[in-house]
């Protein structure tokens, strides 16, 4: 659907390895870069926020870039958008007020809001409990995979794949037995990851 532009995937990934993609700062000016890439009239709108902006020599706060992205959604006569927040819960949920994950998971309910029958939203997390609070009264469908067999089952073959390759010289040496307590130790402790 996307090549023949019938529809426009969004994407960002909240990694746990890179601080600068964890939070809403960073998140809606790559989902405004992704979308503006798509049409020339959500250009149009970057591109008057980039000169209401000093041409880019000032930064727009978080909140006028969430404008920006919301001005984007509601355009008329758009094909579907297909949004995709993976991982909110590496946001951190420990500092600042709100904190980072507080801020995306407002996003998310603001986007939410705005009920647009075009915009789609996927948003994947582990089980955390304050995203849930957040994002169960507003969806329309869950798919909880952290206690799925086949998710369990998926996990504990990568470690076995791992440990039986061979491929560090200290595994190598182990025994069967030890190998065996390891998958079976990791898999139990992955909690789904």
């Amino acid at each position: 659907m996307c090549k023949a532009e019938q529809s426009s995937i969004v994407y960002f990934y909240f990694d746990f390895r890179d601080a600068d993609k964890q939070n809403l700062h960073n998140l809606v000016p790559s989902l405004l870069s992704q979308l503006s890439a798509t049409s020339d009239p959500r250009c149009d709108i970057l591109s008057r926020l980039y000169l209401a902006h000093d041409r880019g020599n000032k930064q727009p706060s978080d909140s006028i870039f969430a404008e920006c992205l919301k001005q984007m959604f509601i355009l008329p006569d758009q094909r579907p958008v297909y949004l995709i927040m993976d991982a909110i819960d590496e946001c951190p949920d420990s500092s600042g007020i709100p904190t980072p994950r507080e801020q995306v998971l407002q996003l998310i309910r603001e986007l939410v809001e705005l009920r647009l029958s075009h915009l789609h939203i996927c948003v994947t997390s582990r089980p955390e409990v304050d995203i849930q609070d957040v994002l169960d009264p507003l969806t329309t469908l869950k798919v909880s995979l952290h206690d799925q067999t086949g998710q369990k089952e998926d996990i504990a073959d990568y470690i076995r794949s791992v440990v039986y390759s061979d491929s560090g010289p200290v595994m190598k040496r182990w025994r069967t037995e030890d190998k065996e307590l390891v998958i079976e130790t990791l898999s139990e402790r992955a909690d789904g990851m």
